[in-house]
């Protein structure tokens, strides 16, 4: 069997449309969001804009929560080709536009609330296209690529533009020609995605409507427990993988790390990590457990301990190494549950014809801690002190991962006793 076979995918075209499923949920993020965290500064001086507007354009983008129920309907009414091209045309398009009209902060209101739209049906058709282009057995894989894979370019792309800059004067040109050519390999993207991506179109009885039986089966999707078990499953995790953030702030005020030596942890912790933990979740749920679930259940349980036992430690100096290497721990544990995050959806018993609504409910469920974790730890730590404030938000952290096991054992358990049977489309919309 080839190395392809082995990871469950069965042809070579299957595997490069996997690929282009995947590396067309980065792309299309490149040139913008992906700059946020290494090219803030240069990104503010390209738009020209400062720290709050940048503040309301991100909050626009992050307003797809808003949509990604009712995105449901659009991703089980038409293809995972036909949404993942339209979404990254559009995108092409507007950013284009920011390109050469270097507009107003008025319209990049606009651009970034187009964008916050577009994202809710993109990113559950990214996250659907991964488990339509997988195997059966190997979903934990699957969506474990998916983050490796992500990161990875991510990393890599960026490091690109450092470097170039590292070698060459003029940092704002060079990163100005990034986000053009960066722009640019969305137009081959769309060209893989046409090619290699299968027209997935709902299937229904001639004469019957497709848009009511899209609609029929996202309610069927939203009344079903195992589904909501597994976004509830997937929220804890991104919740506690926001609390990783803070570890690093958490060094810098308690053991009085230097910039250069947060910045160096921090790369590492939250960064190289995410890029072998997806990798080391998609193997050990396929061919270990057998199953994505228990693999999540496993790594909120590391969770727990390495975040119990960080929290019970002496804050003193001569304790800083063993506090880096549980924080190192919880980095890895959290990014092996946040690797295969959405992949017990793809385990929860959904009709195929009608996965894109359930990925659009547990996207729904699984980001929605944005709205509140963020400014919870910031008023905790403006609130406390600093040991004080970062023992509770690692509490927290604790907390909501226990939580995140009970659902887990709760979804196990429901399995079990409904059966891993399938459930046809047919079935589904007579129920």
């Amino acid at each position: 069997m080839s190395l392809l076979g082995k990871i469950g995918f069965d042809s070579k075209t299957r595997f490069y449309g996997f690929l282009s499923v995947v590396l067309s949920g980065q792309i299309i993020y490149s040139a913008f969001e992906a700059f946020k965290g290494t090219f803030y500064n240069l990104l503010l001086e390209v738009l020209n804009i400062d720290n709050t507007q940048m503040g309301v354009l991100f909050t626009l983008i992050g307003s797809a929560m808003f949509f990604y129920i009712p995105a449901g309907w659009v991703n089980n009414r038409f293809s995972v080709r036909s949404i993942l091209m339209t979404s990254m045309f559009i995108r092409f398009l507007s950013m284009m536009a920011i390109i050469i009209f270097q507009p107003e902060f008025t319209y990049l209101i606009v651009i970034a609330g187009l964008w916050g739209l577009i994202d809710a049906i993109f990113w559950p058709a990214v996250v659907n296209g991964v488990n339509l282009m997988s195997g059966d057995n190997n979903k934990g894989m699957a969506f474990g690529l998916l983050e490796s894979i992500r990161r990875a370019t991510e990393m890599s792309m960026n490091a690109i533009i450092v470097g170039i800059m590292a070698l060459v004067s003029g940092s704002i040109l060079i990163f100005q020609g990034a986000i053009v050519f960066y722009t640019l390999l969305i137009l081959p993207m769309i060209f893989c995605v046409w090619k290699f991506v299968p027209d997935n179109q709902l299937e229904v009885k001639a004469g019957e409507s497709k848009n009511k039986a899209a609609l029929q089966g996202l309610f069927y999707v939203l009344k079903m427990p195992t589904v909501w078990l597994a976004a509830l499953t997937s929220l804890t995790v991104y919740w506690t993988y926001i609390t990783l953030i803070y570890t690093v702030p958490y060094l810098q005020a308690v053991f009085g790390l230097t910039t250069a030596e947060a910045a160096i942890f921090g790369i590492i912790n939250t960064g190289a990590m995410g890029v072998v933990a997806g990798l080391v979740a998609g193997s050990i749920a396929d061919f270990v457990f057998k199953s994505s679930i228990k693999m999540m259940l496993c790594a909120l349980g590391l969770t727990v301990v390495c975040l119990g036992i960080t929290i019970l430690l002496p804050k003193s100096a001569e304790m800083l190494v063993m506090n880096m290497i549980l924080l190192m721990c919880f980095s890895f544990s959290i990014f092996l549950a946040k690797g295969i995050i959405l992949a017990p959806i793809a385990e929860a018993g959904v009709p195929k014809e009608f996965s894109g609504a359930a990925m659009s409910v547990g996207s729904f469920a699984a980001y929605a801690s944005v709205f509140w974790a963020y400014a919870l730890n910031g008023w905790i730590i403006d609130t406390y002190p600093a040991v004080e404030a970062y023992q509770m938000i690692f509490g927290i952290g604790l907390s909501v991962s226990a939580f995140g096991m009970f659902t887990a054992i709760c979804l196990l358990l429901l399995k079990r006793k409904q059966g891993d049977g399938d459930i046809s489309a047919e079935d589904a919309t007579l129920t």
